[in-house]
């Protein structure tokens, strides 16, 4: 049997708060749909619905606890505030483990990259990586991932995200990271913070949290490099760098390899690595050097890391690459359809410019959100990039992208809807085999459904 990853009495310890009686747990989770036997359900309170109103539901689904703010029917733990609770358990996960803490952050490419640098870390020491799953990077999903973390983890990598200044700072001061990444600086949210400046220094916030002795890594290639860096030498004993021209760790050598992926030479501090990336795309070459600056800092092994890098497959919403199934063949649909900002949608857009088709290049693109005053202007100026990719047919979603639209009036074959349905029957009405389909807005435009309802059954490629 499993050890337990919390008892009744560590928890106690942790929180302050009182067992109802003895028991044992192997997992956490806030969401009653998560729950699985032997899970430690976190009765949070929540603007919509309580977690107290999903605790039976939660128990008759195999919990084994829960931590709960007021009495209820089964082994509990009594507190005063469950949110607090979750984040003092956090807190008790972080500080009893012997481990090496990384730290990932950026406007672009952050859960991409941290779901890279757990597989490079996991490669050599299988079972001992534990990892923020999903996107659980704000203030409730990474006490979650912390308390989710073995007593045993070698390597733990978190992901942190803001929409706000003063957000990473709260979350870096609980993960307590040895190596703190920033993958790039773009005007994500800048609706909220204003400016780039702004955005650069709410990231930079990641250094406050550094352990004593520990290491920055950050882009080279942003026009806020020295921004950064001048953040970091507040915090970090070591500051790496990452990207082209004198970055400290950067790639000598990268061509596009037969499996549509790249194939790189880096030098790093100390040595070079000729490595494989599965992954199509030059932001794919910058993520790949970030993990290598962050596997090197960590005293990893950096072979095993390249292996990795070359096996990675495709996440879900984040490049998942899929073939759907057509009278006389079949298509390729690009799933991007978790997030977008300006800097992600001309990466995206330049890796569809460089993908061999039979057919042709569809685009559906959504919403660009949180971009506030200057989101006409960057909505417009995607239409260089599109042009630039050889996109035949554009499917726009959204009020937001009229200006693109007005942008590239009479220069290709546009369809502009509202909704991810409409999106979704307009694609279906076109698609044909041959043809390599873009699929990328922000998360709450909704196209995760145009695209499961596109592939159905359709297969995931392997490269």
């Amino acid at each position: 049997m499993s050890a337990p990853l919390w008892t009744s009495a560590e928890i106690e310890q942790a929180t302050g708060g009182r067992a109802s009686e003895p028991f044992e747990v192997l997992s956490v989770t806030f969401d009653s749909r998560e729950v699985e036997p032997g899970s430690l359900f976190v009765a949070m309170p929540g603007t919509v619905a309580d977690g107290h109103q999903f605790v039976t539901k939660a128990f008759a689904a195999g919990a084994a606890g829960a931590i709960v703010s007021r009495h209820v029917d089964g082994p509990h733990v009594l507190v005063e505030d469950t949110a607090a609770a979750l984040t003092a358990l956090a807190l008790a996960a972080r500080n009893r483990v012997d481990a090496t803490i990384l730290g990932v952050t950026g406007s672009v490419g952050k859960t991409s990259t941290k779901e890279a640098l757990a597989a490079a870390l996991e490669r050599r020491h299988r079972g001992k990586v534990h990892r923020s799953v999903k996107s659980y990077n704000n203030h409730t999903g990474v006490p979650l991932s912390l308390a989710r973390m073995p007593r045993d983890t070698v390597f733990g990598v978190f992901e942190m995200g803001m929409n706000h200044a003063n957000e990473i700072r709260q979350l870096t001061a609980l993960v307590g990271p040895h190596i703190a990444l920033i993958t790039a600086i773009a005007p994500a949210h800048i609706e909220n913070l204003g400016s780039m400046e702004a955005i650069a220094d709410a990231k930079a916030e990641i250094f406050e949290g550094l352990q004593p002795g520990g290491t920055a890594i950050l882009p080279n290639d942003t026009p806020h490099r020295d921004r950064l860096l001048r953040a970091a030498r507040r915090h970090a004993a070591q500051i790496v760098t990452f990207g082209i021209g004198d970055a400290d760790v950067t790639a000598v050598h990268a061509v596009r390899a037969e499996n549509g992926g790249s194939l790189v030479t880096a030098r790093l501090l100390d040595s070079e690595l000729t490595y494989n990336i599965a992954q199509p795309g030059e932001h794919w070459v910058s993520n790949s050097l970030a993990v290598l600056a962050c596997v090197e800092a960590a005293g990893a092994d950096l072979a095993a890391a390249g292996l990795a890098l070359g096996d990675m497959g495709g996440l879900k919403g984040r490049g998942e690459r899929l073939r759907i199934p057509l009278e006389g063949g079949e298509a390729l649909l690009i799933d991007e359809s978790y997030n977008a900002n300006p800097a992600s949608m001309a990466a995206t857009l330049k890796n569809l410019a460089a993908e061999p088709v039979q057919g042709r290049r569809i685009a559906v693109l959504g919403t660009m959100r949180e971009l506030g005053e200057h989101s006409d202007e960057a909505h417009a100026g995607l239409a260089p990039h599109i042009l630039a990719a050889n996109v035949e047919q554009l499917i726009l979603v959204g009020d937001e992208t009229r200006p693109l639209e007005d942008a590239l009036a009479g220069r290709i074959s546009i369809s502009r809807v509202g909704t991810a349905e409409d999106a979704t029957d307009r694609l279906l009405g076109t698609i044909r085999a041959g043809d390599a389909v873009l699929v990328k807005a922000s998360n709450g435009v909704g196209l995760a459904r145009l695209v499961e309802r596109v592939a159905g059954g359709a297969a995931t490629c392997s490269t």
